[in-house]
């Protein structure tokens, strides 16, 4: 393939991922091994409850499994009749030949689009070498089916995506670079990505809940948000009625319960929500670096939770 020639190829009619997504949390078994199993059943009920999916994100502890069970994962969610149009996985990798073999996977597969990290280990590296690092990704990969998203997520990678290297790379890939999830926690920064890039086919979509309304009101076309992992009915219903007079009601009941979860840590408190709420202590398990919650957090959380009337069904 030469160089830039995906830039050619626009498909401005192209459905669209939008609405809610929750990178999808990863149980794991008794030897910290994935629990397929248990992971298609979460997919499924997130999916029931008008929830799309973006597996091997931050809080599916993705940079903690390897690409060969990123890879399996996929395989299962796909396997078991999930609609792939429906999923947006998470596939930047340090290594760019890594994030062109997760990034390939997931198009054969036909997912929607993919969720891309930038390259984080080294700080302090500029946009050119940040265009070069998803450039080489989208010359590797080679398929007018690509749709990327970048990942902005400052906090966590240090490696930021500012909006001249956004600019950049739609001016290069237009039909490929699609979206962002802004997970700055600066909703000023969202909000210049929305007023730069909104409308001309680039989707924003903010990190967090806590920003769903100000987003649809904005021009924004959704959310990938944590704790849409264990409220999601509630997120997406906001997604549905943010024009209803209800709507900044709807918020404020999103942001307590989003603030009880952000006093703990945030994968190990969901996975013990979901651990109390459906009677099966195996989801409270993480992997290595990450630890479950003590008991005296644990009852904190499901106290603080029960006393806002959260709860989680399962079917």
């Amino acid at each position: 393939m030469e160089t830039g020639s995906i830039a050619v190829a626009v498909h401005e009619n192209q459905d669209r991922i939008t609405g809610v997504l929750a990178p999808v949390l990863t149980p794991f078994d008794a030897n910290l091994a994935p629990d397929r199993k248990r992971f298609v059943a979460h997919c499924r009920w997130l999916l029931a409850n008008g929830v799309s999916l973006a597996p091997f994100g931050t809080n599916s502890e993705a940079n903690s499994l390897s690409l060969g069970e990123r890879i399996d994962l996929l395989e299962a969610l796909v396997a078991s009749g999930i609609d792939p149009k429906r999923v947006m996985p998470g596939t930047g990798c340090c290594a760019f030949p890594e994030t062109v073999k997760l990034t390939k996977h997931a198009v054969e597969q036909g997912c929607a689009g993919v969720l891309m990290l930038p390259p984080f280990y080294y700080k302090g590296v500029s946009d050119e070498g940040l265009f070069r690092s998803f450039a080489e990704v989208i010359e590797r990969v080679a398929d007018d089916r690509l749709r990327i998203y970048l990942y902005h997520i400052p906090p966590v990678s240090q490696v930021p995506i500012g909006l001249a290297l956004i600019e950049r790379l739609r001016e290069r890939y237009p039909s490929v670079v699609v979206g962002i999830k802004d997970s700055s926690g600066e909703w000023s920064n969202t909000q210049a990505m929305i007023e730069r890039f909104g409308g001309g086919g680039f989707d924003v979509f903010v990190g967090s809940e806590t920003f769903l309304l100000a987003n649809m009101r904005s021009g924004g076309v959704g959310a990938i948000s944590a704790t849409a992992n264990v409220n999601p009915a509630a997120i997406s219903t906001l997604y549905r009625e943010w024009n209803d007079a209800d709507a900044d009601a709807k918020q404020a009941r999103l942001d307590t319960v989003r603030k009880i979860f952000g006093q703990f840590p945030m994968i190990p408190a969901m996975k013990r929500a979901i651990a109390h709420w459906t009677h099966d202590d195996e989801w409270s398990r993480v992997r290595p670096p990450l630890v479950d919650l003590d008991s005296t957090a644990s009852r904190r959380l499901i106290d603080e939770l029960t006393a806002v009337q959260f709860a989680i069904a399962r079917a």
